[in-house]
């Protein structure tokens, strides 16, 4: 007699308690890279305007009343194309920072799952911190540190800088390799932080979207939301540590003796208020970066995994 047939209901159900599909380390990094480049040319307006306002400190002469200010004498003074200066040095940094972001925290997560291949809440944390302090290590802190070079050296009188590559060599020229790791602690303080926020607020949100179904598809949409709720969440939890670090990678960062320094000096010259300077140019470019960042990122990797099979 032959078995008898399992409930059409319960047949639809089963896929929901199957393992969670992992994605593939060298497929993270082929896809965050490409994210990190697109995205970097998208927002890169919003990077540049939340860095001036940030190296506009309160104890000299206020430089810019605001952003619109900012962004007017930048246009006045040079052009549109004013707004994208320093550009090359952080898309020359954007994806491989992405690339090192994606593949370490695919490689922790992928050794953190439990036996069903779902990665909880905290877990998530954790890897996105360690996915910070990596791209902070190799990625983030020299190119940071050119970057804002790059973009403090415009308000001199006499720019010095003619280009990326000059750039860098003058800098290692005058100050050594170490020139170009200034604020290294506040900023793997910055990107660990950043990535741990970022992805815990993001695995909550896709826990809580998939429900019982780990492999419940996402649409590009809804990934930019809670990409850009991720990236918001970051930005109110960390940004005066990105105030802190983009004063200890400036021209003038030789005035602190180290982070703490900074932090106290800015506290005591210019108050509590100056930690969140440049708060709302960068929310908007956040908010855009992460969600660009996570719907690129997520629709590369299906596409990957249609020409790469690793399972």
């Amino acid at each position: 007699m032959p078995a008898p047939r399992a409930p059409r209901a319960l047949a639809a159900a089963a896929p929901a308690s199957g393992k969670a599909k992992l994605t593939h380390p060298g497929k993270a990094i082929l896809a965050g890279g490409l994210a990190g480049g697109i995205e970097i040319c998208i927002t890169f307006p919003t990077e540049y305007v939340k860095t001036q306002l940030q190296l506009d400190e309160r104890s000299h002469p206020p430089r810019y009343r605001g952003i619109g200010d900012c962004v007017r004498q930048t246009v006045r003074n040079h052009g549109v194309l004013g707004l994208y200066r320093g550009l090359s040095s952080l898309l020359y940094g954007s994806i491989p920072k992405a690339a090192v972001r994606f593949g370490m925290f695919e490689f922790l997560s992928n050794h953190m799952r439990d036996a069903q291949g779902r990665l909880d809440s905290t877990r998530g944390l954790l890897c996105g911190l360690g996915a910070g302090v990596a791209e902070a290590v190799v990625v983030v802190c020299p190119m940071e540190t050119i970057k804002v070079k790059f973009i403090h050296d415009q308000t001199s009188p006499h720019p010095k800088y003619k280009g990326f590559f000059h750039g860098v060599r003058e800098i290692v020229r005058e100050q050594g390799l170490k020139g170009t790791y200034q604020g290294l602690t506040a900023t793997v303080l910055k990107q660990g932080s950043n990535q741990a926020i970022r992805f815990f607020v993001m695995t909550s949100l896709r826990n809580w979207y998939r429900g019982d179904n780990p492999n419940k598809p996402m649409n590009p949409l809804i990934t930019g939301v809670f990409g850009a709720i991720a990236g918001a969440a970051s930005v109110f939890g960390n940004t005066p540590l990105d105030v802190i670090k983009t004063r200890m990678q400036g021209l003038e960062a030789h005035k602190y003796r180290n982070t703490w320094d900074c932090g106290l000096q800015i506290l005591r010259k210019e108050g509590l208020k100056a930690f969140y300077k440049g708060t709302v140019p960068r929310l908007g470019r956040v908010c855009l970066d992460v969600a660009i960042v996570f719907i690129i990122y997520d629709e590369v990797v299906k596409l990957l995994n249609k020409v790469w099979k690793t399972d």
